[in-house]
């Protein structure tokens, strides 16, 4: 005699609905999506040879999760059990001896240690050394530059600025102004191999240089505009003229808050002079070695990503068209940029890494 057919799985109207939830969820793994389609089948009555048949499965797949559903419902499905896998076969002590010759020793012919001279030492595989560092986030041929400010009024500046730029003042503006000084007007000695299908642009590495310029940059902390000027030198008269225009920009009735570094250009007597004159002027110095807190300087960081580096320059004049076109397509639909770190956050990361530094020591 044949086998009578499995019984219906009982479940109830609000499992039902969790299952098919479950199973229109576009984000969930398909073998969970698999498992809810055939505790659904099983609870309409589906034989289940008809269950794996229909859902292109086996048999004892539907057998084993109808199981498992019948003792331990929903969340039976939902995670996997743990299994015994192969045993471990890296002891814990050389998992230890790895990790510490990495983070404290160096090889005898490098400045730092690779995967397999790191294999190579402690006799196991690269694919150990690799799994090892995976898990313990060690990069060792990653290496970060970092520089303290020494100004004795570090913590000051850094809470004016970062007000300016979270809490900007009403009926003012924040400018962010520096210079790009010495951008080359290179042009290669070949012309350039255009981008093909599996091939990357290719140019020569020699290059004619065909001169310099000076970009001078205030940035609209605010809006994202940016009012640029280039001009052959990088001295305080250039940076005269380049305050001249921002003032005849500006509506006179607004006051202007100008976020300048140390740069001597910006403290010379007679830029200093040009300042008392305009009491509508308030300027507010880095901190010295800290440009980062300088808005314009990721800005300056996008227009060489986007136009300098790339670029092929025949002349000084065509260098200071791109750069001026640009500046033109930023005022179009301008993007300012987003500060969202406190002076709290900073200090306490910049304490952190002195801590770090210090136990270095």
């Amino acid at each position: 005699m044949p086998r009578p057919p499995a019984a219906n799985l009982k479940i109830s109207e609000h499992e039902r609905k969790e299952l098919l939830r479950v199973r229109s969820h576009r984000s969930m793994p398909q073998s969970v999506v698999l498992r809810a389609n055939i505790v659904l089948e099983a609870a309409r009555g589906v034989a289940n040879k008809a269950i794996a048949r229909h859902l292109s499965t086996s048999l004892p797949t539907v057998l084993l999760w109808r199981r498992r559903y019948d003792s331990k419902r929903l969340e039976g499905i939902l995670a996997d059990q743990p299994r015994s896998g192969r045993p471990k076969q890296i002891s814990d002590k050389t998992v230890a001896a790895i990790v510490d010759a990495t983070m404290k020793t160096k090889p005898k012919d490098a400045t730092h240690w690779s995967v397999r001279t790191m294999a190579q030492s402690q006799s196991v595989s690269a694919a150990t050394v690799y799994r090892i560092w995976q898990e313990h986030k060690l990069q060792p041929h990653r290496v970060e530059s970092f520089k303290f400010s020494t100004d004795p009024n570090f913590v000051l500046k850094l809470r004016d600025i970062v007000g300016l730029y979270l809490n900007p003042p009403d009926k003012a503006l924040v400018l962010s102004v520096d210079e790009k000084s010495q951008i080359q007007a290179l042009d290669r000695t070949q012309p350039i191999l255009p981008l093909r299908p599996g091939l990357p642009e290719r140019r020569t590495h020699d290059y004619e240089r065909h001169g310099t310029t000076t970009l001078f940059a205030a940035l609209n902390v605010l809006e994202g505009t940016v009012i640029g000027q280039c001009q052959p030198r990088h001295r305080h008269q250039e940076f005269l003229l380049f305050l001249n225009k921002i003032d005849t920009s500006i509506d006179p009735a607004l006051d202007i808050h100008l976020i300048l570094d140390n740069y001597g250009t910006h403290k010379h007597p007679l830029v200093k002079q040009w300042f008392q004159e305009r009491p509508r002027y308030h300027v507010h110095f880095t901190p010295t070695s800290s440009s980062w807190l300088n808005q314009v300087e990721r800005w300056f960081a996008e227009i060489t990503r986007k136009q300098i580096r790339r670029g092929s320059f025949q002349s000084v004049r065509d260098l200071v068209r791109v750069i001026q076109n640009y500046i033109r397509q930023n005022n179009k639909a301008p993007r300012p940029f987003l500060w969202v770190a406190s002076a709290n956050v900073i200090l306490k990361k910049i304490r952190k890494y002195k801590d770090t530094s210090e136990t270095a020591d």
